[in-house]
């Protein structure tokens, strides 16, 4: 289940990923189909993160999170 975390929505446009950057705000970058557009903040509300949850911006333009699903990974000392 996805948390709404913002109350700023995001517009969204074609040709451009929206993720949730390091320093918690919204950002958009363009796709390879899209050459002529730059990656640019798009979202003034900042997000404080919390480890152990995935963030990102959800299809109605809000930033939302999940918690991550570790369960079935193996760890690097069990692959040797």
């Amino acid at each position: 289940m996805n948390e709404k975390m913002s109350k700023e929505k995001v517009e969204r446009e074609d040709g451009y990923l929206y993720f949730v950057g390091k320093d918690g705000y919204a950002w958009r970058t363009p796709m390879k189909n899209n050459p002529r557009g730059k990656k640019a903040k798009v979202g003034s509300e900042k997000v404080s993160r919390v480890d152990g949850y995935l963030y990102f911006v959800d299809k109605n333009g809000y930033i939302a999170r999940t918690k991550m699903n570790r369960r079935g990974r193996i760890s690097r000392k069990r692959r040797r």
